[in-house]
């Protein structure tokens, strides 16, 4: 029985990183599920509001237990750009996958815990050194997404049809050839749930 879990989000995205340590829990407790990060790259696209709010953090706190740093809230006025997150999360995904989720997490954790902006090479410079990754310039280009990052956002878009929904994050489960949208909302403060839940997915189509 073929399972895989894909989990749409954008680096930059509060909601997104509250609810990656669901994509942990899944991790470990489900390793027969192959798991696909896909960077939406939301927070690149111009015409997307850039800005977000106290009132947004503080909703996020309330529904979840993620943590959200002094330096990060400074940085609330600042537009944001996850231009190059999504260039390096894709190539990553592709080319490293078993580091992928490792460096997502290590990325958020900058953004989110240490106020970094994650929008230029300086910024990414160290993470890239500490993990040992060695992608490629085009990488690095803030300016414009990779083609392979272009690529994936036309799998997501299609996808996003397909659920009807454009809503990020979003959480997918594919058994076979059934698609299970799954509602990461129930799971947010008990992150082990969502590997219940799985579980029982997976039981009922095996």
């Amino acid at each position: 029985m073929a399972a895989d879990l894909f989990f749409i989000y954008d680096s930059h995205c509060p909601w997104s990183y509250a609810t990656t340590p669901l994509i942990n829990a899944v991790s470990e407790s489900l390793p027969q599920i192959t798991i696909n990060l896909w960077h939406c790259a939301y927070f690149s696209d111009a015409g997307n509001e850039s800005i977000i709010s106290k009132a947004q953090i503080s909703q996020v706190k309330e529904f979840s237990s993620a943590n959200f740093s002094p330096a990060y809230i400074e940085t609330l006025s600042q537009q944001k750009d996850s231009t190059l997150c999504a260039n390096l999360m894709t190539w990553a995904a592709n080319k490293t996958s078993k580091q992928a989720l490792s460096l997502l997490n290590t990325l958020q954790a900058a953004h989110f815990g240490e106020g970094n902006a994650l929008s230029n090479q300086a910024d990414l410079a160290a993470i890239v050194h500490d993990i040992k990754l060695s992608p490629p310039a085009k990488v690095f280009n803030n300016s414009k997404l990779t083609t392979d990052a272009e690529a994936q956002l036309h799998e997501i878009y299609a996808l996003q049809e397909i659920i009807e929904t454009q809503a990020i994050p979003a959480l997918l489960l594919a058994i076979n050839d059934e698609l299970i949208l799954l509602n990461h909302n129930f799971y947010l403060q008990d992150p082990n749930a969502i590997v219940e839940a799985i579980q029982l997915e997976l039981d009922k189509h095996g």
